[in-house]
């Protein structure tokens, strides 16, 4: 007989029962093993990224199988607000996704409803053929699929501050998301994410999801401004990244052992490091 299963909650239901903000990372290295390692890390959630990083069908399937039994949430990013990719990232089990460079409402809407299939949206329908039902394991898939998945857009663009009213509105979407390095470009302070206008368009568009009852999430690397973003309402955050941890553990590395070139007349296994 065929192992029967049931999707498993999302975005919204990982809220409603966490006591406090959900705090996060990104995983952008593209490797499985680094997925995996994160997601027992006791974080709650997990970005696993296509838009900057190495990720295509293939390594993104091996990550959600590598983080898959652990307490651990992931969100998926497509590069781009694009149907046929967002099919194609739902049927590989994908739940939750952070879609980017949301602008508009109509952009919003359009991403609601790539997720859900007809007559509600416009998702092609391929259960029979894909992990996320587990190829017609999960009895009822196309009927409920729509009630697990959740949909984040990101709002990094002076343009999607002002339209944030009418965003927030739109029915179905699942929160949205701050990218204040985006947003700092955007506004033309590029690479100062703790600019003051900056975060003062990042606290607006907190404050209006909260009076719509939208959940609200934001990217901050500098433990400051994430206490200040988590004071201010924000639901779900991400603190760190695997590649940069990365970077900046084995630079503090180098600086603690590491010694100047070595002279080229010197044996190699008389060197420091060999």
């Amino acid at each position: 007989m065929p192992v029967r299963v049931s999707p498993e909650e999302g975005f919204r239901a990982a809220l409603a029962a966490h006591p406090g903000p959900l705090a996060g990372m990104w995983v952008c290295s593209g490797s499985p093993l680094v997925a995996e390692l994160a997601a027992g890390s006791g974080l709650d959630w997990l970005l696993i990224d296509a838009e900057h990083s190495p990720n295509g069908l293939e390594s993104l399937v091996a990550q959600l199988q590598a983080v898959h039994g652990y307490p651990v949430l992931p969100v998926l990013r497509p590069p781009v607000l694009d149907p046929v990719l967002i099919k194609q990232y739902l049927d590989l089990g994908a739940q939750t996704l952070l879609v980017p460079m949301v602008d508009t409402a109509e952009q919003a809407e359009l991403a609601v409803r790539s997720t859900l299939y007809p007559p509600d949206g416009i998702r092609g329908v391929g259960s029979a053929l894909a992990r996320a039902s587990r190829w017609n394991r999960s009895e009822g898939y196309l009927q409920h699929a729509g009630e697990t998945i959740a949909v984040i857009v990101q709002i990094e663009s002076r343009e999607a501050v002002r339209n944030i009213e009418s965003i927030v509105q739109v029915p179905g979407l699942g929160g949205i998301f701050l990218g204040p390095a985006d947003l700092a470009a955007s506004l033309g302070v590029l690479g100062q994410q703790d600019h003051p206008e900056v975060i003062a368009a990042v606290e607006h568009c907190l404050t209006v999801a909260a009076a719509h009852g939208v959940a609200a999430g934001v990217n901050a690397f500098a433990e400051p401004l994430a206490r200040r973003y988590l004071a201010a309402g924000a639901s779900f955050v991400l603190v760190g990244a695997d590649v940069a941890l990365l970077a900046r553990g084995s630079e503090a590395l180098a600086e603690r052992y590491a010694v100047g070139e070595a002279d080229p007349a010197s044996p190699a296994a008389d060197r420091p490091g060999y």
